[in-house]
């Protein structure tokens, strides 16, 4: 694959460029899914193609293509080029990258057990189980489960010399289970909502989640949910749990501190940020207690390799510390723009067919000092709530409104009630410096976002949020 991507850097040379690269990715995506007894989705495919960028001049060409010969890619090298000589006519200002040392190296996510080894027909017998346990009561509707595999080997060359090979491998499990009665319909899932769990891991994920022990709680707490008592309203201490906190994170945390959104490149589609250049180091964004820290070189995340799409290598940065905004997302492109001469490594692209683009790294919330029990032990009026829902947040990453699963009541201490239809609403700022306390290490976990969107046109990206259960002083909590 490097003899045949060498062609496309040959192209690119010729043409004096100012830099250029490809990607020649083959990507294997493996989904299977049951709902209510039956198999709803089992589909196995392989596409193998490759991206030419190039800058020539300042400005940027990209073109992609599929046919795997040398011709085929000198042909898709040179409409790159000539894309870039027509972005010219257009363009504001010159493009400058951040420098970057030129790197051999092969990257691969660590597994114990390859995915793609364990045969359909012991997947699909998970999954009949666990769907037989959801409707184990007759107040659930719809039960669905899916295991989901991806596995994207890539070759990458730039003309400054870098020779990357990665394999990424990541695995997601989970299910969901809706009761239905005449009061409404509730929905409980494990282990987490949108899809489950997804890590960059093996099959040992499946095998670790035991998913079939948790089938029949799930079900029993949707059923539960029906008769449940309404969230009440007002102001709550809230306990955030689960992949709630992860999605908390990645909308008010992780894409504000994306720099080209930051700098109006997303503006006109999904947003901009609060977070402007102008903060960088003395904005109070939350409590001294908050620490958030991106990783591209974090065990098991999904925005985790070993160089990315500019060919830079991984690292770990603060993008928050001790409640203070300290960092950003950044590529080759934009990290000039905050006075930094090197890029964070936050350059993915979908696939071989997109541009490679600003994206969230993995993200987490470093864990406090206090033992949950502790932590629940100090709430006197407060609720938790667990699983994401539904989500809402403004332009520009500010006011923000959310739903979970579902939440329990505490009073002096105890978890108590069961409610159902819990939500909790906030401002970005204000929100994050009333967290009071953040459970230590033993309860932190990394939860999976396999599903981010962003761009024009559309690219879906994969990242991790790591997280222990917090609490956040006088929420508000339900609807009034």
């Amino acid at each position: 694959m490097f003899k045949l991507g060498q062609k496309a850097i040959e192209t690119a040379r010729h043409h004096k460029v100012d830099f250029g690269d490809i990607r020649i990715i083959e990507e294997r995506r493996q989904v299977l899914g049951v709902k209510n007894g039956a198999i709803s989705s089992m589909s196995d495919q392989t596409t193998l193609g490759y991206g030419v960028r190039v800058l020539y001049k300042g400005a940027w060409g990209f073109a992609a293509g599929d046919r795997m010969t040398a011709a085929a890619v000198e042909r898709t090298a040179l409409k790159a080029i000539a894309i870039a000589k027509a972005s010219r006519l257009l363009m504001a200002a010159p493009v400058r990258l951040a420098p970057e040392p030129a790197y051999t190296d092969f990257w691969q996510t660590p597994f114990a057990k390859d995915p793609f080894a364990v045969p359909a027909e012991t997947k699909l017998d998970l999954l009949f189980k666990i769907d037989a346990a959801l409707r184990g009561n007759p107040k659930i509707k719809s039960a669905q489960s899916n295991l989901r595999f991806v596995r994207e080997h890539q070759w990458h060359l730039t003309t400054e010399g870098s020779r990357i090979e990665q394999v990424l491998l990541s695995t997601g499990a989970g299910y969901t289970a809706t009761a239905v009665d005449a009061g409404g319909v509730q929905v409980r899932s494990y282990p987490s909502t949108h899809g489950g769990q997804t890590l960059g891991a093996g099959y040992e994920l499946v095998e670790n989640l035991n998913l079939l022990d948790h089938a029949e709680r799930v079900r029993e707490e949707a059923v539960a949910l029906l008769t449940a008592p309404q969230c009440p309203a007002g102001e709550k201490d809230l306990i955030i749990s689960g992949n709630q906190l992860a999605l908390q994170i990645h909308e008010s945390v992780g894409h504000p501190s994306e720099l080209d959104r930051v700098l109006g490149y997303e503006e006109s589609y999904a947003g901009s940020s609060f977070a402007t250049t102008e903060k960088l180091g003395v904005f109070r964004y939350g409590s001294p207690l908050v620490n958030l820290v991106a990783d591209a070189t974090l065990p098991g995340g999904l925005a985790t390799a070993g160089y990315d799409d500019d060919a830079v290598k991984a690292q770990r940065w603060h993008i928050v510390k001790e409640g203070v905004l300290a960092g950003y997302m950044t590529n080759r492109e934009f990290c000039g723009a905050i006075g930094e001469k090197r890029s964070k490594g936050s350059c993915r692209a979908d696939g071989y067919s997109n541009i490679p683009i600003t994206r969230i790294c993995n993200l987490s919330l470093m864990p406090g000092a206090t033992p949950y029990e502790q932590l629940l032990d100090e709430t006197r009026d407060g609720i938790i709530m667990d699983n994401n829902k539904s989500w809402s947040i403004d332009q520009r990453r500010l006011n923000f409104q959310f739903g979970c699963e579902a939440a329990w009541l505490v009073k002096n201490g105890k978890k108590k009630t069961l409610v159902k239809n819990p939500t909790y609403q906030g401002i970005t700022p204000a929100f994050w410096n009333s967290c009071a306390a953040i459970a230590d290490h033993n309860s932190w976990r990394l939860w999976g976002v396999a599903n981010c969107g962003k761009g024009q046109p559309g690219q879906t990206a994969m990242m991790c949020h790591g997280s222990s259960p917090a609490r956040f002083s006088k929420v508000k909590i339900g609807i009034k």
